[in-house]
């Protein structure tokens, strides 16, 4: 072979090293690709050119990965000196590398592959909080998954990318080219990289009206950092606005009820709420029951045997049934917020873990002025999510967590199981029972997550099987367990108890937002309040239960509630609002607004218990109407927020 030929194989080789590279990467993404949709999307019943887009604007999604990807490894071979490429132990460090990079590569891939299965969703702001708590998500990825032979077929799939690319390394090893020219192939890639990602508009992966089809046409690494950046986003920026002052009067039009009234100042929704001062302050339970969606409920419809037949029993003999119930949200932490704080979920991070979220207005903060001592009672890490912090700032005086439990008959790595917390909640009733101040206990459950294990011995059905729906049994049994153990207590007649989910067990659906997977129980219980058992059909959502509980125990207050006392409130002016990943919506009368990133609006109609709910090309007056309230209420939470207004200032 002469010099030159021997020069243009030296340049040649790197290239076929990238390239091959680059090409295993694209091949991986669309093979996901396939999987995706031969499991999840294939009932979506579209058409074959939507079909041909979600693969061709998937292609481009995985363009600027696979390039990052090959950047990646062509890095390693522009920071290695030259005299090392000769060496045998750099060699098979080298091929080590390659294997415990590609290895790593294929995991990411079934990792994204089972969260799809549980969110409908590529990585998204789930996938980003989780980060963040890498002790419980890892534990709970080993528990839940057989995480050995998963890594060991991922490990294979990675020596047999090694070993196609040996071949390719090695001559590249051989006669080593200059720095300057190595550094040349990284920059170029990087360069084409920033290109393909450059080029990527978020318009562009809402292609299809069906939700499913574009999360499956889109990228997963894409998606987890674009979720990553908009943790704190600036909403008049990116979201659709009007004039804050219509903005605030729809709002508070929203907001008000019977007996309501604002103080008048404007960049304030502190209102009134009549009652009567000599009524008991009756003490309150709040239990919030983790993905306990209304799907598992015999009585909420659920066909076929109930999972659910203690609460079942429950609701239908002595308490208030909330049958047309929404969560706010799909994460622990939107629930929180809703529910506790009467607060629109807004785009971003939950205001559980913002930064301004110092002197918030709480359940826990209003009852407290009233006189109530308060109590949160967790069974996993106050740490997670941040949650210790939040409460002990807004309202709680006491926060007990996983630690403060001694010996627990069951833990997962989420925490302790129902029974140990509720046992715990009838000690600390007994306790506070004893003092001349009324209670207001919160309890936070965890047993029905991954990994679905609980002690053995309670329900008929194995713990080891790690299933959902053996989960939910037992978590149905133990609240069956604690209501009777609450029966026999002095307390129990001079108690409010309200059992109710922080958000669904999965997110299925089409629609941007997928509301009937929202859909959660809400039962009241107690006989000072509640004379015989009630179906309540009305409309409502998390921002619902703070005002409705006030309301039930009837004394006076002050706050500034988003949320309406569902009993008292006018059926005409039921609405929920609702969150997405980054999508933000409100639905009433059947229809749906959804805002999103860049200023987007899209609109729904139907009935979403029959999951019908279809996408309007051309919407109307009253879309039109609702497309304003959504906006007036999110936009309106944002600034008093921001502002630091979202707090009665007494």
């Amino acid at each position: 072979m002469s010099q030159e030929a021997d020069r243009e194989e030296l340049v040649t080789t790197p290239r076929r090293f990238a390239v091959t590279c680059f090409l295993i990467s694209m091949l991986s993404f669309s093979v996901l690709r396939l999987v995706l949709y031969y499991w999840f999307g294939r009932g979506s019943g579209v058409n074959f050119g939507t079909l041909a887009t979600m693969f061709l604007l998937g292609c481009h999604a995985d363009l600027g990965v696979a390039l990052l990807l090959t950047a990646a490894v062509l890095f390693g071979y522009l920071i290695t000196p030259n005299k090392w490429f000769a060496r045998p132990e750099f060699r098979a460090a080298w091929q080590v590398g390659l294997v415990v990079f590609w290895t790593a590569f294929f995991f990411l891939l079934v990792v994204e592959f089972h969260f799809f299965a549980e969110f409908n969703s590529r990585f998204n702001t789930v996938a980003v909080d989780y980060v963040l708590y890498p002790y419980e998500v890892f534990v709970n990825i080993w528990e839940a998954y057989p995480v050995l032979p998963l890594l060991g077929a991922c490990a294979a799939a990675g020596l047999l990318v090694s070993l196609i690319l040996r071949g390719v390394a090695w001559q590249v090893f051989e006669d080593p080219q200059r720095v300057s020219v190595r550094r040349k192939y990284v920059v170029i890639t990087l360069l084409l990289a920033a290109a393909a990602i450059a080029s990527l508009h978020w318009r562009q992966l809402r292609f299809s009206d069906d939700r499913v089809i574009n999360e499956i046409g889109n990228n997963g690494l894409v998606s987890l950092v674009s979720a990553a950046i908009t943790r704190d986003i600036d909403f008049p920026a990116f979201y659709q606005t009007i004039s804050a002052e219509i903005a605030e009067q729809r709002a508070k039009t929203l907001i008000s009820g019977p007996g309501e009234y604002f103080d008048g100042k404007s960049g304030n929704l502190s209102h009134r709420v009549e009652g009567d001062s000599s009524r008991p302050r009756l003490n309150v339970v709040l239990i919030l029951e983790e993905s306990l969606g209304s799907e598992f409920w015999g009585s909420l419809g659920r066909p076929g045997k109930s999972l659910t037949p203690e609460m079942d029993r429950i609701a239908t003999t002595y308490g208030l049934l909330f049958t047309n119930f929404y969560a706010s949200g799909n994460r622990t932490v939107r629930g929180l917020e809703g529910i506790l704080c009467s607060f629109p979920p807004l785009p971003g991070d939950s205001i559980v873990v913002r930064s301004r979220s110092d002197h918030v207005e709480t359940l826990a903060r209003l009852l407290k002025r009233d006189g109530y001592s308060t109590h949160f009672l967790y069974g996993g890490r106050g740490l997670f999510d941040g949650m210790r912090s939040f409460m002990l700032r807004n309202g709680y005086e006491r926060f007990i967590e996983r630690k403060d439990f001694s010996h627990p008959t069951h833990t997962t790595v989420w925490g302790v199981c129902d029974e140990d917390l509720f046992s715990r909640g009838i000690e600390e009733m007994r306790e506070l029972s004893k003092s001349n101040r009324p209670f207001f206990l919160t309890m936070l459950t965890v047993s029905n997550h991954k990994p679905f294990t609980y002690p053995a011995g309670r329900i008929s059905e194995n713990p080891n099987e790690k299933n959902r729906n053996h989960a939910v049994k037992y978590a149905d049994f133990s609240l069956g367990q604690f209501f009777r153990a609450a029966e026999s207590e002095s307390f129990y007649k001079n108690t409010i108890f309200v059992v109710v989910a922080d958000h669904g067990a999965r997110v299925y659906g089409s629609q941007n937002i997928p509301l009937r997977s929202y859909e959660i129980p809400l039962v009241i219980v107690g006989p000072a309040v509640v004379g015989g058992p009630r179906r309540i059909g009305r409309l409502g959502c998390s921002l619902d239960v703070a005002p409705t509980v006030l309301g039930l125990i009837g004394r006076p207050y002050e706050t500034v509630f988003f949320g309406k006392d569902i009993l008292k409130n006018s059926a005409s002016n039921d609405w929920v609002v609702l969150h997405h990943n980054r999508d933000i919506g409100m639905f009433q009368n059947n229809r749906m607004v959804v805002l999103g990133l860049n200023k987007s609006v899209d609109f729904y109609r139907g009935d979403p218990k029959f999951g019908v709910m279809r996408k309007v090309a051309t919407p109307d007056a009253l879309d039109e109407e609702l497309r304003q309230d959504a906006i007036a209420l999110f936009q309106t939470a944002d600034t008093v927020y921001t502002r630091g207004n979202y707090r009665v200032n007494r």
